[in-house]
């Protein structure tokens, strides 16, 4: 029996539509383009950062991050805040918790993610970043940290994201159940693959996510 859920952040948590936007603006190009790029190198199954080389040969991501970062120290640049968070994401949160889940938040994400997803003051039990660990997914070790900070088994645990890759595979070897959820350029494409049949459940949005464990608990 599921008792613990733990989910990954971005396109699960957190849109970041905001982020690619403003890092189309930096690039110059047009955000149409930006996105459409994105989406291009998500359906070949190539990494994001892809994406920057694509449209701009020899990019060196971690230089430019880093003269943003003095150029502009406040702002939000590559980071997000409680206004990126899907719109259904504390409600769903609030009627997972009351269903007697255990909530926890665990993705790949950079140092001051902790801080921003800890601000919200989202209804959770606990936040953990690949940071904070030093391990990120799809390593095996990432999925063994949660099964150690969740205290359970890993047949009580369902890992939610939107990739099969990083998110339902890893997870499932791990021995936990897995939930797909369809949106961001990852989930869409995933979602639509035979292999979305992996994950235990496919789902659209966080009603969805609540209606099926809802349905799951009372059979």
């Amino acid at each position: 029996m599921v008792r613990a859920l733990v989910f990954d952040v971005g396109e699960t948590l957190i849109d970041e539509t905001r982020i690619w936007s403003r890092w189309a603006d930096r690039l110059g190009v047009t955000r149409f383009t930006m996105l459409g790029v994105l989406g291009g190198v998500a359906a070949l199954d190539r990494p994001h950062s892809d994406a920057f080389e694509l449209i701009r040969p020899g990019f060196d991501l971690e230089a430019e991050q880093e003269a943003w970062k003095r150029e502009d120290p406040d702002g939000l640049r590559v980071n997000f805040d409680a206004d990126d968070l899907y719109p259904d994401v504390r409600a769903g949160l609030v009627a997972l918790r009351d269903l007697g889940f255990e909530l926890i938040i665990a993705g790949n994400q950079p140092p001051q993610a902790y801080d921003a997803l800890t601000a919200m003051d989202l209804p959770v039990d606990a936040i953990h970043t690949s940071d904070g660990w030093g391990v990120s997914k799809p390593d095996p070790a990432f999925f063994a940290k949660v099964v150690a900070v969740s205290g359970r088994e890993p047949g009580e645990i369902l890992y939610v994201g939107d990739r099969l890759d990083n998110d339902v595979r890893p997870a499932r070897a791990a021995g936990m159940w897995t939930a797909l959820i369809r949106r961001g350029p990852w989930g869409h494409l995933h979602a639509a693959r035979p292999e979305a049949g992996e994950a235990d459940f496919v789902v659209d949005d966080f009603p969805a996510l609540v209606a099926a464990l809802t349905h799951k608990t009372a059979g």
